[in-house]
């Protein structure tokens, strides 16, 4: 399986942008765990939010109430929407799908290219 990111970019603090991940060909999004994780330079990667397989939406404290997952099954396609950003939000952002739903970076099945986010 194939993911791509897009949508990343540059934004002022308090800003907004939104992130895509689509699997092309793809239709199976249920059979796994969706998602997003990051990775800042010099840190660890970390899970932001994702979906587990019966819908159900779970997001780190750090980004709580800020931003928002969805998917649009027609469009095959993941979504992140990043408000009131924060230059602690800068990192590259990557889509990862998990079929056994841990959600740790050692147990993800398939990852994006990862899209750049920078928050100033």
């Amino acid at each position: 399986v194939q993911l791509v990111e897009s949508g990343g970019g540059s934004v002022q603090a308090g800003g907004s942008l939104k992130l895509s991940c689509v699997a092309p060909g793809y239709t199976h999004y249920s059979s796994y765990c969706m998602g997003w994780f990051r990775q800042a330079p010099g840190k660890e990667r970390e899970g932001v939010a994702h979906l587990d397989k019966n819908g159900g939406s779970t997001y780190a404290d750090s980004v709580k109430g800020r931003f928002t997952i969805s998917k649009d099954n027609d469009k095959n396609t993941l979504y992140l929407q990043m408000n009131s950003q924060k230059p602690e939000d800068t990192a590259m952002y990557y889509c990862a799908a998990d079929r056994q739903c841990t959600w740790f970076p050692a147990g993800i099945d398939y990852w994006g290219q990862g899209t750049q986010v920078t928050v100033s």
